[in-house]
């Protein structure tokens, strides 16, 4: 079984290095930006049933690029990154998550606060993570350095993708 995932997110918020530590357990600190899409695969066992997740890694979003609608047709989830250390990349994702809703209607999404290894550095408070929840949106803190919940991410989202709690 194959499900799409996308990658949606401000630019830089950490979505291709997120990727990379779940596909090939790396981190690099050299940034790259991504050009439209880069799709990566990974395989996992979720409660005895092979799935293949074929990650959309799609470009940041800034006051020059907005993704493109055609991006997200067929996913069977997306994880919502934030980088902890922007404040206006939270405003940015709930934005994207927003229009994603009306693209693709409700598939299941996790917010993952990236970069909690830089928590001394964060811009965002506890009232903003709540308001997030008040959404009625998970958050995960993530780090894609030190690959701190990246793996419980992935596997969530996956979980959920199959209609199973997590």
């Amino acid at each position: 079984m194959r499900k799409k995932i996308c990658m949606l997110g401000a630019f830089a918020v950490g979505k291709t290095s997120l990727v990379s530590r779940y596909v090939r357990s790396i981190y690099q600190d050299t940034y790259l930006s991504t050009v439209g899409v880069k799709i990566d695969k990974k395989t996992l066992t979720v409660d005895g049933q092979e799935i293949v997740l074929v990650l959309w890694d799609v470009a940041g979003e800034d006051e020059f690029f907005q993704i493109p609608t055609s991006y997200l047709r067929g996913t069977s989830g997306y994880l919502l990154v934030v980088d902890g250390t922007r404040r206006a990349t939270l405003d940015q994702a709930l934005d994207i998550h927003e229009r994603t809703r009306r693209a693709v209607g409700e598939v299941p999404c996790l917010v993952l606060v990236n970069k909690v290894d830089l928590a001394a550095d964060w811009e965002l408070s506890d009232k903003d993570l709540g308001g997030v929840s008040a959404r009625g949106l998970d958050v995960l803190l993530t780090s894609a350095k030190t690959g701190a919940l990246v793996d419980e991410a992935f596997a969530t989202l996956a979980r959920r993708s199959l209609g199973l709690k997590p």
